[in-house]
């Protein structure tokens, strides 16, 4: 249990720092990543995931890694991150079948290579989750979708009664997040030249392709990775920010969003999960239309788009899908009182947009 311990205790400091200031950049991290402990508690939660028995393109999978003993294998990872020559292997191509009919394209790193990146990820995350934004709920500890659908069920419901929503995706997000955004957003926090140039070693390591082509990555972080989850959260806190300050303008008083909506201002809400995008919005239909050109000029301005086939403006009276949920506002019983249901069933889209 003492691995477990010491990298409990680490990431509670890491938290605690970070809480405290938040424009604290962390400059001294490696020796964390390097830690026994850290490497310990890392190859424990790769090897207990199903993926582990799938091998990157050493084809290498945990019985091998087993078979040639555990601490042989994590001593020498350790000496190759210490002394510099850690190399991460391109990521090996696995293309999965979409109910579309399309294929999503996952990146099955090395075994070797997704314990570094869950002993870099134990070591950043803390720091990170401090400053993650309210509006995002996907892949962070203690959240997940049904608390993102709660939100939009809260704001839909009286008395706050949002009414319009904006449903929109990013698209080929994971594909496409530039190196740039992701790094300018580490940076923010992470000063520690070893843990940057570990990220970004990450980053470009290429993939491996079904036809056994070698190519380059200039852009994305490959679904499949331990670390990309994180690196893609931590991108897109750029658009969150955005939602945040403009949240805090509308509410920077008590009532002024009820003024802004007496004025003919509308009010909104950002909601994401991962590159799923929901913008409650309360006001008329062209002011939505107005807010989403908004939204795809910030989406822009990070050096990415909206997936115009999964980007609609819908009034919660018609009920939108999100995370395989349907969401829809209806009155009900004898004194017709209005709730907002939620229901598994993933109904055919309103033709109405």
């Amino acid at each position: 249990m003492w691995p477990k311990g010491r990298v409990l205790h680490f990431q509670r400091k890491l938290h605690e720092w970070a809480s405290a200031d938040a424009e604290r950049r962390f400059h001294d991290l490696w020796n964390l990543v390097c830690d026994p402990a850290t490497l310990v508690v890392a190859w424990s939660r790769v090897s207990r995931n199903r993926g582990s028995r799938t091998a990157g393109v050493d084809a290498a999978t945990r019985r091998h890694v087993e078979a040639r003993g555990v601490e042989q294998f994590l001593t020498e990872l350790r000496e190759e991150l210490k002394v510099g020559s850690f190399r991460p292997l391109p990521v090996r191509e696995r293309l999965i079948p979409k109910r579309d009919g399309r294929k999503r394209r996952l990146g099955i790193p090395t075994l070797k290579d997704r314990v570094a990146q869950m002993a870099l990820k134990l070591v950043i995350e803390p720091i990170f989750e401090t400053g993650f934004y309210q509006s995002s709920y996907a892949y962070r500890p203690g959240r997940r979708g049904q608390d993102a659908i709660a939100e939009i069920v809260q704001f839909t419901k009286a008395p706050s009664e949002y009414e319009w929503v904006i449903e929109t995706d990013v698209e080929a997000c994971f594909d496409q997040l530039p190196h740039g955004l992701i790094g300018d957003e580490v940076r923010r926090r992470i000063a520690d030249k070893r843990i940057l140039w570990l990220m970004r070693s990450f980053l470009r390591a290429g993939v491996m392709t079904e036809t056994g082509r070698l190519q380059r990555t200039i852009t994305g972080t490959p679904q499949g990775g331990i670390a990309s989850p994180l690196l893609a959260n931590i991108a897109l806190s750029a658009l969150d920010r955005h939602y945040q300050a403009d949240w805090q303008e509308m509410s920077s008083y008590d009532g002024k969003r009820q003024d802004l909506r007496r004025k003919g201002h509308p009010t909104y809400r950002l909601v994401r999960y991962a590159d799923d995008l929901v913008l409650l919005v309360k006001g008329t239909r062209a002011q939505t239309q107005a807010l989403l050109d908004q939204l795809a000029g910030r989406v822009q301005a990070l050096g990415l788009k909206l997936k115009a086939e999964k980007t609609a403006i819908t009034h919660i009276d018609e009920g939108f899908v999100f995370l395989g949920q349907r969401i829809i506002r209806r009155a009900y019983g004898p004194k017709r009182h209005i709730y907002t249901f939620v229901t598994n069933e993933a109904w055919p889209r309103s033709s109405a947009r």
